[in-house]
């Protein structure tokens, strides 16, 4: 197992040393620190073995090979962007529609600092996210690979499942953003699945960016 981690990791450096994509964006979430601890246990998960990390160049494999069932659990705005055909959907991550004075007041502050430059809601745990995975795939011996926009949303989610039952887990290392073209061939929605995380002002940066490419190579 040492030897398999070590590997993975050795792996995983080199993969941080390519260009991540223009932007790189996260979502806002309340209970901060419940959050981190459940990111702490999902990572704790993975190093132990307990969850398997597996690369994007890899998950194919994972899907066609050896069983694994993907499960998308970003916020249904970042899937309708782009996503896996056949993959399943339940999101981490829910629009906070509490609109008591204080949130509204968070919310106007999210929105100055971070949901006009990225598109980024401001959410709030699902608080139902086991249950409407169980009623998604009641079988909890399945395999589930758990993917989101950059990995550290689906580390907390493989903690919240672990615990729920499901221990045939594995977590798309890095997330969507770190995927090639190649990785997933058969992509549903009108943006790249490496984007899909972008939005707010920062979307129309990274349009005009890849349109100054596309000039630049005439």
């Amino acid at each position: 197992m040492a030897i398999q981690l070590n590997h993975f990791q050795s792996s995983l450096l080199k993969q941080e040393k390519q260009p991540k994509p223009l932007f790189f964006t996260s979502s806002k979430t309340k209970n901060f620190g419940v959050n981190t601890a459940a990111s702490s246990s999902g990572q704790q998960l993975i190093q132990s073995g307990e969850v398997k990390p597996i690369l994007p160049k890899d998950a194919a494999t994972a899907l066609n090979s050896e069983g694994f069932k993907l499960l998308d659990i970003r916020p249904q705005w970042e899937r309708e962007k782009a996503y896996v055909k056949g993959s399943l959907h339940v999101p981490l991550f829910v629009k906070d529609m509490d609109n008591s004075p204080i949130t509204l007041l968070k919310k106007w502050v999210h929105f100055g600092y971070i949901g006009l430059w990225t598109g980024q809601n401001f959410t709030m745990i699902n608080p139902k996210f086991v249950q409407e995975v169980e009623v998604t795939l009641p079988d909890k011996d399945a395999k589930l690979l758990v993917a989101c926009g950059e990995g550290l949303r689906s580390m907390m989610a493989t903690s919240k499942l672990y615990e729920g039952g499901y221990k045939n887990l594995g977590w798309l290392a890095g997330g969507f953003n770190r995927a090639a073209d190649s990785d997933f061939p058969e992509i549903e929605g009108p943006e790249k699945l490496q984007y899909a995380t972008i939005g707010g002002v920062s979307y129309y940066f990274l349009q005009l960016l890849i349109l100054l490419q596309a000039v630049g190579k005439e």
